[in-house]
């Protein structure tokens, strides 16, 4: 599929922002059971691999669409998030997952995402630890590439025993979950760091994630960009689709999910 929008090859920007992604994961990985975390303003750790990935991230950026602002994780913590209009822009997160990073799960990841108009169009989420890139740049051109070569992906309708739920390994409420799963058929509930639960949803091996508490847009752009092109969705509670440039860039609570679900 050779997508256009606006003027942007995004079959081939996404070739060419793959191997960033991977690049700034290996980056990352050079301090993998060995990095020491400090606390943001927020709360939320931050390690000499969040600095090392987002600084290979964002020179390369700048050379592939200088014309196109970046609103980085840690660039925005220290209060240089350039100023944008919203409608295109790119969301990036050096490394989602900082807890699972810390604990050595593996469970950690690289996003990049293209946003135009509110929404993502381009994604790419690379698992370092684990060998794992996934990529989309618009319906139909979700991905999966590892050890095993590089293969479609799509999500799946819920099975008859019912759905597999993933949630955070180290945030949220057990019990706002239940009373939001009351009366579905859930089969299994599987916890996951990091964007990887919206790509066990694009991938088939699971149905519903939703999330109960806050999160930022940065830290799942990338993962919604290759869930939209699997054919899944994520919406706020309310039923409206997530939108991406929202003041501050956080999220309301929402539910990702898979196909007709």
């Amino acid at each position: 599929m050779n997508a256009t929008v606006a003027g942007l090859d995004l079959a081939a920007l996404l070739a060419a922002v793959r191997p960033v992604a991977e690049e700034a994961g290996r980056a990352a990985l050079a301090h993998y059971g060995r990095a020491d975390a400090t606390l943001k303003g927020d709360g939320s750790p931050v390690t000499v691999a969040d600095q090392a990935a987002e600084d290979v991230i964002l020179p390369a950026l700048h050379m592939l669409t200088p014309a196109i602002p970046v609103i980085s994780e840690e660039a925005a913590a220290q209060g240089l998030a350039p100023q944008t209009d919203g409608r295109r822009f790119w969301l990036v997160d050096p490394l989602d997952g900082t807890r699972e990073f810390l604990s050595g799960n593996g469970e950690f990841t690289v996003n990049i995402a293209l946003i135009e108009d509110g929404a993502p169009i381009l994604g790419v989420v690379v698992m370092p630890a684990l060998g794992e890139t996934y990529g989309a740049c618009g319906p139909g051109t979700a991905s999966l590439a590892d050890a095993g070569g590089e293969r479609p992906i799509r999500v799946r309708a819920i099975p008859p025993e019912g759905a597999t739920v993933v949630g955070s390994r180290s945030h949220g409420d057990p019990a706002a979950m239940d009373q939001f799963l009351e009366g579905r058929r859930v089969a299994a509930f599987r916890p996951a760091g990091s964007s990887l639960k919206l790509c066990l949803i694009a991938r088939g091996e699971a149905d519903l994630y939703p999330r109960l508490g806050p999160t930022m847009e940065w830290g799942i752009a990338a993962g919604h960009a290759v869930l939209r092109a699997a054919g899944g969705s994520i919406r706020t509670l309310d039923g409206q689709p997530l939108r991406y440039g929202k003041p501050g860039y956080r999220n309301p609570h929402f539910l990702a999910s898979g196909a007709a679900n």
